[in-house]
């Protein structure tokens, strides 16, 4: 979101308890976060299940982590359940649309937020918000395969790279993601990001 918009909003929202959210962050720490959804198309996709957790400097506050799984969205089906496991009966008791953002809202405030294909997630989140609340989340994202890519061109200009969140964990010596579980995929983004901000990176090796 570009300063004119964002001012546009803080006069728009005076008053609010939102006003907040597009002001400049001016704090240390970043939200990681992915979400599970129905489709892979941003703009029709449903959301099924929203994770985040904080980073601070060099540190995953893991212990502090969101989740949230929310009731069974309209377009829940046999190929999206294939992906991420969801069933409708394992949704039963999830928390309604409003809850769900209301949540998330309070954990993420106005931080950045980090994450694999966070462009993907933030489109979804941003269609969500401007239904509820009638604006789209204001915060700064920050992509980690972005950030790799942007390492390695430094080693090997030109070069072509693997930027699979499973590649990148391997060849950072990360843990191997669990793929399609919004905490661990979180988590995953977390650990890349905190490794290459704070961290060397391991040689590359050609398989």
């Amino acid at each position: 979101m570009n300063s004119l918009r964002r001012w546009w909003y803080l006069q728009k929202l005076a008053n609010s308890p939102y006003q907040f959210l597009f002001e400049r962050y001016r704090g240390d720490e970043l939200v990681s976060l992915d979400c599970e959804t129905t489709s892979l198309d941003p703009h029709s996709a449903e959301l099924v299940t929203i994770a985040a957790t904080q980073i601070k400097a060099n540190r995953i506050i893991t212990s502090q982590s969101l989740r949230l799984i929310l009731q069974a969205p309209g377009s829940l089906n046999a190929d999206s359940i294939a992906i991420h496991g969801f069933r409708h009966q394992d949704l039963s008791e999830g928390v309604d649309e409003q809850q769900a953002l209301l949540s998330l809202l309070s954990f993420i405030g106005n931080r950045p937020l980090v994450g694999y294909h966070i462009r993907y997630d933030k489109t979804i989140l941003d269609r969500y918000f401007r239904r509820l609340l009638g604006f789209p989340l204001p915060n700064k994202t920050v992509e980690v395969s972005h950030l790799y890519h942007e390492r390695l061109e430094r080693l090997l200009p030109n070069a072509c790279y693997d930027l699979s969140l499973e590649a990148i964990s391997r060849h950072l010596e990360l843990p191997k993601p669990q793929r399609h579980d919004a905490l661990q995929d979180a988590i995953a983004a977390a650990l890349i990001y905190v490794r290459l901000k704070h961290g060397d990176i391991p040689p590359l090796r050609c398989a």
